[in-house]
């Protein structure tokens, strides 16, 4: 079993907290706290309120992330992907939602619109070299590789 990281959470959204669907889910969803319907037509972005505030612990981040579903049945997908929630923001978790499918897309209270994954994030601490040691890729990139 995976180890468990204790978040503070106030929640003021009117619904459950966010859980794990399965026991081995990677992240929870994270549903709309709407006051009336939200209508995102094509094209159009929309910041969707959540009604959650954390308080992530120290060397951790929050990762928002699409739903799987939402992304192939509706073309609704996050505009920056995946969204860092920092551990020391304590606002309300809110979520860029994009349309990019060809008809109008209305999200209701409640609705699941993000997953939410925790991760541990390191910090870099730079050691300044004149040269970097060569790997066999080395400077190739975008799509150096090919296609097949």
């Amino acid at each position: 079993m995976a180890e468990k990281i204790k978040v503070q959470v106030v929640n003021t959204s009117g619904h459950d907290l966010p859980s794990y669907a399965t026991a081995a889910s990677a992240g929870m969803d994270l549903r709309a706290a709407l006051k009336e319907p939200m209508t995102i037509m094509p094209g159009q972005r929309a910041l969707v309120p959540t009604g959650i505030r954390v308080a992530i612990p120290e060397g951790y981040e929050i990762q928002l992330r699409p739903r799987s579903g939402l992304a192939i049945k509706e073309g609704i997908t996050l505009l920056n992907t995946p969204g860092t929630i920092d551990a020391d923001y304590r606002g309300e978790l809110c979520v860029i939602l994009i349309n990019l499918s060809e008809k109008p897309f209305t999200v209701n209270d409640s609705d699941r619109i993000c997953q939410m994954v925790l991760a541990e994030v390191p910090q870099i601490e730079w050691e300044p070299v004149d040269e970097l040691m060569s790997t066999e890729r080395g400077e190739g990139g975008f799509g150096h590789t090919g296609t097949k």
